[in-house]
């Protein structure tokens, strides 16, 4: 499907095919892009020219032979065709142009309805031809269009004035458009600038009677036709890209009334797919579309990088052709025109479609593929890539005016910065389930290395997305999910080490595109593959069917009868043409999939050489015993630090419990409150708050205790004692949410930045409306970085703090663009990292220029001497004395090296939380290690002849291996502690649970000489009952072996089960049983029994213990009381609970 300017065709060139071997990774991603989109320029180039020689009888269909046709292409060809793309002669006849030489304004070009339009020639007029003009040589032409002739003469005096100081901006583009007037008729235009080689292309739209006229100040007055769209983008959820799609389009169909509004996404290999789509109901579905990648051609896809936004009015239109100098070397460049006409490929393909009229919107993210390194320096700048198109089709002529084409990019730009979180964060998610699945791997190498890794769960299949695996190992083939049969993949392991024997593996989506010979007879099943040896012989494999199983799309459901036999150009031909180039290719490996192939094969290569594989194994434990050791010393003394820097940042910290409670108060934030930790500790932290800021906390510690960190929020705490009269402090506060071993937020730390007295000079400041100079240019160094802009952006204040913040002198920037000029992306300016912090700032402008409350963005640059400065923006209206808004006043707050410190801090402890979390993972990994091996004992041993009592003893003890099994599995205590936890319910008898529970407490009472007396009714432990065994035999083995702990030594323990039975019917009981353990002494330590009811951050690992049974009874429909008798001086724990007879 073609979407934009240029030609549409289909093809696909076989030199596209993606085989890589894995020896070849020095050649880095971009120039391997690079090389691919010069591979397919010449094959859009070829295909143009054969689209240009046939005209009407093009035939679709044989596109994809023409494309994979090998023969070179012929450099003056592919010439030809980036010049006709880009230096077109033509026109749409919307509007008309004019180009002038940059310094004198001097006409070099013109459309040929210039005259008419700008009232030049009246209609009885001819325009006379390029040989008369060139001969009459310039002026004012009196009344006549001509070369040469002064441009600025054909408007008023205002509107020449204007267009003059615009061609000052080093980027014209920040001041389009504007608003001119014709001269002799006061018609109104709106102008559009852009630079051009031979100087500058003015297009001129007319301004019809609905539209209001803007002029400069188009970036900010434009944002108010998409603040409605850009709040609701904003508004979304994280982490569903498809959502935002879908959001957009909607929002873009309402913003521009269009019949149809698209998103289309690029993929890796450059094919396209419509991934959103809102449409007028009669129409056809284009969602799930795919097309080629030379349906929308490479020069079409740079053109969209430079002009976002493009509109054809009607592709049925005659289009208007564009005079020039002859003595102009070449053609003019219509690149960044928004009038440039449609080649008559696009214009077909639309009307094959039903679409008359069309707006194309670019949508970029930040390209992080490039892996060459830098060289040290600044390198502010991310690229940019395109990732897809917006796009909007009707089926009858339709102009939207520059303002909202305007709005429609700024929207695109909001869209790019939300779309390029989601990408990254999906990105971040992807690196994450495959580091999980490499660690898993690498866990089961230890056991059974390496067959580990494709006879468990998870498997290398888990690792990447693929229909097929296979481990080669010791002449022994495993073989997983599709894959070619065990003999041709011998053949290919033979391929491989005969043709590849250089490369470490070999990855490709084509195994017949990359030589294989017996590619064919492994059909569609198996087309793409990835290989790594592991060692000299034995190989990884990871294989992919084709593509066009993948691919679903609801408008190619159509009657197989349909006139479009797929010779005439239509998206149901695209999606043809789509499924017979992919049809024996599998998806590309993307670079993310073979970055973790090729680390688990250095991991394997590393570990499994052609040695012994019980040495191999005895080296790793060896190592891991080492590193276990070395990082408990390393966390021990980064725990130290981290305490010490808290108590002595110099920014306030503190720290609240999950009950809201303050549970740390470091010296500066007792400093500055006037309150001691010991006066702060306990106390909840909303008393500690000024009123106006009470429901802003209660939302921080709500949604960081669910795990959401809020960043850069403003609140305001009490003072006491003799820091009272100064009133409240005024904080920027940072969340952190405190976590346990086990991932489960138990509390927030809030490091903070005190603002007082910047707040109180910022709430002084906006109050004032008269003379504010005497604050602004206060030279005092308490007074923050203060600048502003006038109401059509320009800049017009810059205080001296700013001055000192930025390098750049109050002079140098007053009257300039605040957007673009003042900060932008080019080193002759407050330079910002990329066009997202453009974006950001204009938004924020934007808002405040609306009247709307902004809040403070994180906001970095790199100032004058070319050093990062790091600061929180926010920005106030500016009114006069009417109320009417006349500009924006800009605030930034510096980040302190303490709060940068204090942040550091946060980050070591997180980190030393993630070095115990690693600690638990191996610590509980190698307990299973010898539990399978009891495991296997015992099955051998039931496996031999057994007494009954024997056989008696080893099902107790398969009880206790199952109980142990259980726990390790337990991953989420979180829904333990929250009580959702799903409990298993199978058929048990009691008598084996007491079995294996007293026989957990065996040990220790010989060791202190105690009597366990079980107490429970024959007719009970022989009774068939159905509930979670294991569950119940945790809970009562844990509050068993904590009473034999406390019992004094030559003592007793009882433990009795006391049976309650109700008759529901249907021969179905319930069974409630009460257990009672029973011990004399002291009894469990009071502490122990409250950590049992009340969970808390600092609680002992006994404690722990018993607080997840006691919640686990809960879920059980059961409670749990511990009750002392005085008189006998008896401890006894006492548990409900209720089980199905």
């Amino acid at each position: 499907m073609n979407l934009g300017t240029g030609l549409s065709v289909v093809g696909f060139s076989n030199k596209m095919s993606t085989t890589t071997t894995t020896s070849s990774r020095s050649v880095s991603r971009s120039s391997k892009h690079s090389a691919r989109l010069i591979a397919q320029t010449s094959v859009d180039a070829k295909l143009q020219a054969v689209f240009e020689e046939s005209v009407h009888s093009f035939d679709y269909s044989k596109s994809i032979d023409i494309a994979g046709e090998t023969s070179s292409v012929p450099s003056d060809t592919v010439n030809a065709y980036l010049q006709g793309l880009q230096r077109g002669t033509l026109i749409q006849p919307f509007g008309c142009m004019l180009a002038v030489e940059e310094e004198s304004f001097a006409v070099v070009g013109y459309s040929e309805n210039a005259p008419e339009m700008l009232d030049v020639v009246s209609g009885a007029h001819a325009v006379p031809s390029i040989g008369e003009q060139q001969e009459e040589g310039g002026g004012s032409g009196g009344g006549l269009m001509i070369i040469g002739m002064d441009a600025r003469t054909l408007f008023r005096p205002a509107s020449a004035a204007a267009l003059q100081k615009a061609a000052t901006f080093a980027d014209v583009h920040l001041v389009n458009p504007i608003f001119v007037l014709c001269n002799s008729s006061g018609k109104p235009f709106y102008a559009i600038l852009n630079r051009i080689d031979a100087g500058l292309v003015i297009d001129f739209e007319p301004v019809t009677p609905p539209d209001v006229p803007v002029s400069a100040a188009g970036a900010l007055q434009s944002y108010k036709l998409a603040a409605k769209a850009i709040s609701r983008l904003q508004s979304l959820p994280g982490g569903d890209i498809r959502l935002l799609c879908d959001t957009v389009v909607q929002e873009v169909r309402e913003l521009t009334g269009y019949d149809r509004a698209m998103a289309y996404r690029f993929h890796e290999d450059e094919h396209g797919e419509v991934v959103a789509e809102v449409r007028r109901p009669d129409l056809e579905p284009y969602l799930g579309l795919h097309y080629p990648a030379t349906d929308i051609p490479q020069a079409s896809r740079f053109l969209f990088t430079k002009n976002r936004v493009r509109m054809i009015c009607d592709c049925c239109a005659p289009p208007v052709k564009v005079i020039q100098d002859k003595r102009l070397r070449r053609p003019l460049s219509l690149c960044g025109s928004t009038l440039r006409a449609p080649h008559g490929c696009h214009a077909q393909y639309m009307l094959n479609m039903g679409s008359v009229a069309s707006l194309v919107m670019s949508v970029t993210i930040n390209d992080n593929g490039d892996d060459s390194e830098g060289s040290g320096q600044q390198q502010p700048k991310k690229g940019r890539k395109l990732w897809g198109l917006v796009v909007c089709h009707h089926t009858s002529p339709r102009v939207i005016p520059f303002p909202l084409r305007y709005a429609c990019e700024f929207l695109m730009q909001v869209f790019g910065i939300q779309l390029n979180k989601e990408v990254e964060l999906a990105a971040q998610l992807r690196e994450k389930h495959i580091l999980r699945v490499q660690t898993v791997l690498c866990d089961m190498l230890l056991r059974d290395a390496p067959v580990g890794i494709v006879s468990e769960t998870p498997n290398i299949m888990d690792l990447v997305k693929c229909d097929g695996a296979a481990l080669l190992y010791g002449k022994r083939l495993w073989l997983l999910g599709t894959t070619p049969s065990e003999a041709q993949i011998l053949d290919i392991a033979d391929w491989l080490l005969e043709h590849h024997r250089d490369s470490t593996g070999l990855s490709t989506d084509s195994l017949a595109e990359a030589g294989y010979p017996g590619a064919a007879s492994l059909g569609d099943a198996v087309c793409g593959i990835a290989a790594v040896r592991i060692t000299s012989k034995d190989f990884l494999f990871w294989f992919r069917s084709h593509t066009a199983k993948e691919i679903k799309w609801g408008g190619a459901k159509h009657d197989p009868n349909d006139k479009d036999d797929g010779r005439r150009m239509h998206p149901r031909s695209s999606f043809k043409a789509f499924l017979e180039v992919v049809k024996r290719r599998s998806l590309p490996w993307e670079d993310v999939e073979m970055d973790a192939i090729h680390s688990l094969q250095l991991i394997l290569r590393d570990s499994f050489q052609d040695i012994d594989d019980s040495d191999n194994k005895t080296m790793i434990h060896s190592r891991l015993n080492d590193l276990r050791l070395q990082g408990i010393d390393e966390l021990s003394a980064v725990t130290n630090e981290i305490v010490r820097l808290i108590e002595t940042a110099t920014v306030p910290i503190l720290a609240i419990d999950s009950n809201g409670l303050v549970n740390g108060w470091n010296t500066k934030a007792a400093e500055l409150t006037g309150l001691l930790a010991d006066e702060v500790i306990g106390r909840p932290l909303i008393d500690l708050v000024q009123h106006d800021s009470v429901e802003t906390v209660k939302k921080m510690l709500y949604l960081a205790l669910q795990g959401e960190e809020e960043q850069n929020v403003e609140i305001k705490l009490k003072t006491f004692g003799l820091q009272e009269e100064k009133g409240p402090v005024v904080l920027i506060v940072n969340a952190c949410s405190s976590r346990d071993l086990e991932e489960n937020v138990v509390g927030v730390c809030f490091v903070a930045q005190d603002v007082t007295w910047q707040r109180r000079v910022m709430d002084k400041f906006t109050r004032l409306q008269g003379d504010y100079r005497a604050i602004v240019q206060n030279p005092n160094p308490l007074i923050p970085p203060i600048f502003g802009t006038d109401e059509y952006g320009y800049c017009s204040e810059w205080n001296p703090a700013t001055e000192k913040l930025t390098g750049w002198k109050r002079e140098e920037v007053i009257g300039k663009m605040l957007v673009g000029e003042v900060f932008g992306i080019h080193r002759m300016s407050c330079q910002l990292k990329g066009q997202d912090g453009l974006t950001k700032l204009r938004i924020v402008l934007n808002s405040a220029m609306a009247g709307k409350d902004t809040e403070k963005i994180p906001f970095s640059f790199f100032d004058r001497h070319g050093r990062n400065i790091e600061t929180l923006f926010s920005a106030n209206k500016r009114t006069d004395a009417e109320g009417i808004i006349t500009g924006v006043f800009c605030f930034l707050h510096v980040t302190s090296t303490e709060l940068q410190q204090a942040l550091q801090v946060q980050r070591m402890a997180e980190q030393a939380a993630m070095d115990r979390l690693k600690e638990l993972a191996y610590i509980r990994q190698e307990i299973r290690n010898p539990l399978y091996g009891t495991i296997f004992t015992r099955k051998l041993m039931e496996s031999s002849d057994l007494t009954e009592e024997q056989r008696q003893i080893v099902q107790t003890s398969a009880l206790c291996q199952r109980q142990l099994v259980k726990v390790l599995d337990d991953a989420d205590l979180e829904s333990i502690e929250d009580g959702y936890l799903e409990l298993d319910t199978i058929e048990f008898t009691l008598g084996t649970v007491l079995d294996a529970v007293v026989s957990q407490g065996m040990i220790l009472c010989r060791e202190k000489g105690l009597q366990l007396i079980r107490d429970s009714p024959e007719a009970i432990t022989t009774m068939c009952l159905y509930g979670d065994q294991l569950r119940l035999q945790q809970i009562l083995s844990d509050f068993l072996i904590n009473a034999l702990r406390f019992t004094p030594s030559e003592g007793w323990v009882g433990i009795k089960v006391v049976p309650t039975k109700r008759h529901l019917g249907s021969g179905v009981n319930v069974m409630r049983m009460e257990f009672r353990i029973t011990h004399p002494g002291q009894g469990i330590p009071e502490e122990l029994i409250k950590e049992m009811f009340d969970h808390n951050q600092d609680m002992s690992q006994e404690g722990l213990g018993l607080h997840m049974c006691q919640k686990l009874v809960k879920i059980m429909n059961g409670d749990v009381q511990y009750l002392r008798e005085a008189v006998e001086r008896l401890s006894n724990p006492s548990i409900l609970e209720e089980f199905t007879t």
